[in-house]
């Protein structure tokens, strides 16, 4: 009710498509102004949004699917708000990533989000890399064209871990596939992808992070300088490094100033 409500109230409403949002305003027979806010626009329709923002009318922010702001160009809109002292509320709505979690069967106390995954080869490969220590349970967004290469991608970056594949939660054909990541893989072989998917992906063991963290082969002092030599202070850099280690401050310090 609340959510129709914001719609009611609005002088004007960004949506991400508009052909698909006109259908959920007729439904609730909304008759609002609507504007074209999306990925490829953001930059000018953000700035024309901020203008009549400015001008005193109020905008309801709305996505197809899933969080406005949330792996979504709103985001950019909430910042340009923020840095102009414009309030901004939120009406909270279906968030595909925690709703996933939720369903997963995974560990939920602790996670982290990453998104969709780049396609850029470097980045990607970078992003696998640190997620392969990564203890927290990973949440990942991913399009039905790209699943197979993002599936045979982490297989190959994590091993053979636990996943749950969630697609068109709350949506009439959703699908919740719990199962590790060599049989989604060979799964997905024989079957097509359909709809958008969260991949909820079982975070690495406490040993199985520090044998793959990036520090593992570096002395204390290699560690530390790792930090040091990325704008980190001394302190810093060893209040981390031990954090990285599970050791206490004081023993990565006497290695680190004790005198050769």
């Amino acid at each position: 009710p609340r959510a129709v409500e914001t719609l009611q109230n609005a002088d004007f409403i960004a949506a991400e498509d508009t052909r698909v949002s006109v259908k959920l305003l007729n439904h609730f027979g909304v008759k609002k102004p609507l504007v074209s806010y999306h990925e490829h626009n953001r930059a000018s329709a953000g700035q024309a949004i901020l203008a009549r923002l400015l001008d005193g009318e109020s905008c309801a922010l709305v996505t197809d699917a899933g969080m406005p702001a949330i792996s979504d160009p709103g985001e950019d809109l909430v910042r340009l708000c923020a840095e102009r002292g414009i309030p901004v509320s939120v009406v909270p709505g279906p968030c595909a990533a925690v709703s996933a979690l939720a369903v997963s069967g995974l560990f939920t106390a602790k996670f982290v989000f990453e998104g969709f995954l780049s396609t850029a080869t470097g980045e990607r490969r970078e992003s696998l890399e640190r997620l392969k220590s990564e203890t927290r349970t990973i949440l990942l967004y991913e399009a039905p064209h790209k699943l197979r290469t993002t599936l045979a991608d982490l297989e190959k970056a994590l091993g053979d871990r636990k996943i749950s594949l969630c697609r068109e939660l709350t949506k009439l054909n959703e699908e919740i596939l719990r199962t590790t990541l060599s049989e989604a893989a060979a799964y997905y072989e024989n079957t097509a992808p359909r709809g958008e998917y969260v991949l909820v992906i079982e975070g690495a063991s406490e040993k199985e992070a520090k044998e793959t963290a990036f520090w593992a082969d570096l002395t204390e002092r290699e560690h530390v300088s790792y930090y040091t030599d990325r704008g980190m202070t001394k302190s810093d850099a060893i209040k981390q490094a031990a954090r990285d280690r599970g050791v206490g401050k004081s023993e990565i310090y006497n290695i680190v100033m004790k005198k050769d």
